[in-house]
C-alpha cells in the first residue's frame, strides 16, 4: 500500500470450471490479489484478461464475476428470496425468470422454499448457503471467495466444504477462493496457490504442494514444523512420517498426546533439544522415551 506494492511478481491463470485455493497467512496479499481481479483494487503495473481479452480498464460492476466474503452482507431489509434475486433486479432480469433462478439456487443449496424467511431467522450456515445462491444468480463466470468459511464454526465449515464443490460444478462456475487454513485449501482446490509477502510462492495439485513445497517458507505455512538442520542441509520430516519402531533411529521423550479419534497428534522433544510432531496411530505414554522410525520417502529435503 502507498509506494509499497501489496502483490508483486504474480502471473495466475485459472482454467475453465477451476476451483483454485489461494492459501497463506494473513497480510501476504492474496484477499488484496482477489480484489485486484475483482476490479476494487488499482493495478500499478500488469493486466487482468478473461478469454484473452483485457479487462483491467472494465469496472467492476462490469466485470462478469461474483463476490463472496466472510461476513454474508446480506442486506437485512430484503428477505431471502429478494437477496438471492439482487443481481437479477439489477441487470433487468424478468420477474418470472428472476423468481425461477432464485428457486433453483435455493434449491441446489439445500434451502428450497426459503424465499419468504427474513435473513435474521438464518443460521451461519444458512446465510453463507444464501450469500452463496445470490453470488451465483447472475451466472458469474468466476466466483471470488474471500475467506466465506472463517467465521462458521467446525461442524458448518466442513458441512459448506462438502457442499461448495459440489454447487460450482453444477453451474460450472470457475473460483478463486482464499483461505489461511491449508486443510480447508487441500479439500477444495483443483489446486493450491501458496502465497507469502505478496508473492506467489507456488501453485499446484494439493498432493503434490504437500508432498513437495519448493521453498521452506511454502513447507511452514504448510504445517509442516519438523524442520531438522543438518550438514548436507535442512530436512523437514512429514507429519505422518514417524512409527514407533525399538529399532527406530530417533530417540525422543513423549511432551504430550493430543487424542483425535482415529490417530492421536503426538509432541517429542530429542536429547538436544529438538522438537517434534507427528500423527501416530498408537498413544505413547506421556514422558516415556520411545524409538522412530522416520519413512525416508516423506522426508522433504532443501540443499
Amino acid at each position: 500500500f502507498g509506494d509499497v506494492p501489496a502483490v508483486t511478481d504474480t502471473d495466475l491463470v485459472l482454467g475453465a470450471g477451476e476451483l483454485l485455493a489461494l492459501l497463506g497467512p494473513s497480510g501476504c496479499g492474496k484477499s488484496t490479489l482477489l480484489r485486484a481481479i475483482a476490479g476494487l483494487e488499482p493495478l500499478a503495473a500488469g493486466t487482468i484478461s478473461l478469454d484473452g481479452d483485457d479487462i483491467t480498464a472494465v469496472t467492476p460492476e462490469a466485470r462478469p464475476f461474483g463476490l463472496m466474503f466472510q461476513d454474508h452482507a446480506l442486506f437485512p431489509h430484503r428477505n431471502v428470496g429478494q437477496n438471492v434475486e439482487f443481481g437479477l433486479l439489477m441487470n433487468e432480469v424478468a420477474p418470472a425468470a428472476r423468481r425461477e433462478r432464485v428457486a433453483e439456487l435455493l434449491e441446489l443449496v439445500g434451502l428450497a422454499g426459503y424465499e419468504p424467511r427474513a435473513v435474521m431467522t438464518l443460521s451461519g450456515g444458512e446465510a453463507q448457503r444464501v450469500a452463496l445462491a445470490r453470488a451465483l444468480a447472475p451466472a458469474p463466470r468466476v466466483l471470488l471467495l474471500d475467506e466465506p468459511l472463517g467465521s462458521l464454526d467446525r461442524h458448518l465449515r466442513d458441512r459448506l466444504i462438502g457442499e461448495l464443490p459440489r454447487v460450482l460444478d453444477a453451474t460450472g462456475t470457475a473460483a478463486i477462493h482464499v483461505t489461511h487454513d491449508h486443510d480447508e485449501a487441500f479439500a477444495l482446490g483443483d489446486r493450491v496457490g501458496v502465497m507469502h509477502d505478496g508473492r506467489l510462492r507456488q501453485i499446484d495439485p494439493p498432493a503434490e504442494v504437500w508432498a513437495a513445497p519448493r521453498s521452506l517458507v511454502v513447507a511452514r505455512i504448510l504445517g509442516h514444523t519438523n524442520v531438522i538442520e543438518g550438514p548436507a542441509g535442512i530436512e523437514i520430516w512429514r507429519s505422518d512420517a514417524a512409527v514407533i519402531d525399538p529399532a527406530g533411529d530417533v530417540e525422543a521423550t513423549v511432551e504430550r498426546v493430543h487424542f483425535r479419534g482415529v490417530d492421536r497428534d503426538v509432541r517429542l522433544r530429542t536429547a538436544d533439544g529438538t522438537g517434534l510432531r507427528f500423527v501416530l496411530t498408537t498413544a505413547p505414554t506421556v514422558g516415556s522415551s520411545v524409538r522412530l522410525r522416520i519413512d525416508p520417502e516423506r522426508v522433504i529435503r532443501f540443499d
